[in-house]
């Protein structure tokens, strides 16, 4: 049996609020709870519209947040790793974690960390058959940005005391795409000044020592040359693997595919990609996946596209309560090497990954993790 508590963490996205950029390109006011209620079932048996049991409710009020932070905690989730997006002029979707997670009175019950998702927002809300996922604005970031960008976490989260740290004491904050960001600084050099300097501004900041973790499948020739991919993630200064979202392989049939099948893939790569990393290794499990409100509705399904991808249907609370099973099991097995287990997702409704209320299942996704994780 592991010696380290495993500590279970959320994802979190946060589009469920107004923001100036959104209002640019949607309308004033709007939030992806708009394109959640045009979602409409695509095939016999397709599991749509999904609706959020407590309504459409705005993530940047702080009462919002509370009893958000007041379930994950009562059902075994020890906190949040919020999607976090920072581009060349600024911050985006920032009220939900600012104005709505900070203001909440319980904040520090749930623990919190930063994943930067450093990809271009694309519109997909919604994406069409004929252009499936065009490029809103580009998502590259010049080493000023990047400064700037962890500069406002280091000022604006990780002094918390309920900031995420490992057992070491040392702070985490997961970089999505760590080949765009080789891209974008020019190679391994470029990123390994990157590190090293925000690793001097957290020291200086008297708070510690980074968990500088990057997103397992986001590392170039991971799955090819995994001695290599390794070596080069230690030489910039990785410390740690994180995994995101779910396993779903060219073998599986289109357009939708069993849960069971789908997650004895996630489940399966535990062990695989524990075998791949030379870094600690976080394990995580999907509640779901089905992008299908992100496309045009009236749009025939097919494959033309990332938003048209394959969907997971199946999904009980029962089967993704056996998916947490043996994440516990193989966590406390001995065999785990990193300290978490991320859930994907808390709240991406448009993606069908999650495990808030809706009206089908209530609590029961919730009650899954209780039954595992809250001994």
């Amino acid at each position: 049996m592991s010696k380290i508590k495993t500590t279970v963490l959320a994802y979190y996205f946060p589009n469920w609020h107004s923001d100036s950029r959104n209002d640019v390109w949607h309308g004033k006011g709007w939030t992806e709870w708009d394109v959640l209620k045009c979602a409409r079932p695509r095939f016999e048996g397709h599991r749509q519209p999904r609706v959020p049991l407590w309504g459409y409710e705005d993530e940047a009020l702080p009462a919002v947040m509370e009893k958000k932070i007041n379930t994950a905690v009562n059902n075994g989730i020890d906190g949040f790793i919020f999607d976090w997006y920072w581009f060349e002029d600024g911050g985006y979707r920032l009220r939900c974690i600012d104005e709505g997670f900070l203001g909440a009175r319980n904040n520090e019950d749930a623990k919190f960390g930063i994943m930067w998702c450093n990809h271009d927002p694309i519109f997909v809300h919604p994406a069409s058959s004929l252009f499936p996922c065009p490029k809103l604005m580009s998502g590259d970031l010049t080493i000023g940005a990047l400064i700037k960008g962890t500069d406002y976490c280091i000022k604006n989260y990780m002094w918390r005391p309920n900031y995420l740290r490992n057992s070491l004491g040392k702070l985490y904050f997961c970089i999505y795409s760590i080949n765009k960001l080789l891209d974008n600084l020019g190679g391994k050099e470029g990123v390994k000044c990157f590190i090293t300097d925000f690793r001097r501004r957290v020291h200086e900041a008297g708070l510690g020592e980074l968990d500088l973790s990057v997103v397992f499948h986001s590392v170039p020739g991971m799955t090819t040359d995994a001695e290599s991919a390794n070596k080069l993630m230690i030489e910039i200064g990785a410390d740690s693997y994180t995994t995101h979202a779910r396993t779903l392989d060219d073998s599986l049939p289109f357009p939708h595919c069993d849960y069971e099948k789908c997650v004895a893939g996630d489940i399966a790569n535990f062990e695989i990609y524990t075998e791949k990393s030379k870094l600690p290794y976080n394990i995580n499990i999907s509640s779901g996946y089905d992008s299908s409100p992100r496309t045009v509705q009236s749009d025939v399904y097919g494959p033309y596209g990332h938003m048209f991808g394959r969907i997971i249907n199946n999904n009980t609370p029962e089967l993704f309560e056996k998916a947490c099973l043996a994440a516990h099991e193989f966590a406390y097995s001995g065999k785990m090497t990193g300290e978490y287990i991320t859930i994907y997702s808390w709240n991406e409704w448009t993606e069908g990954g999650y495990i808030e209320p809706d009206t089908i299942y209530g609590y029961k996704y919730l009650n899954a993790i209780k039954n595992v994780f809250k001994k």
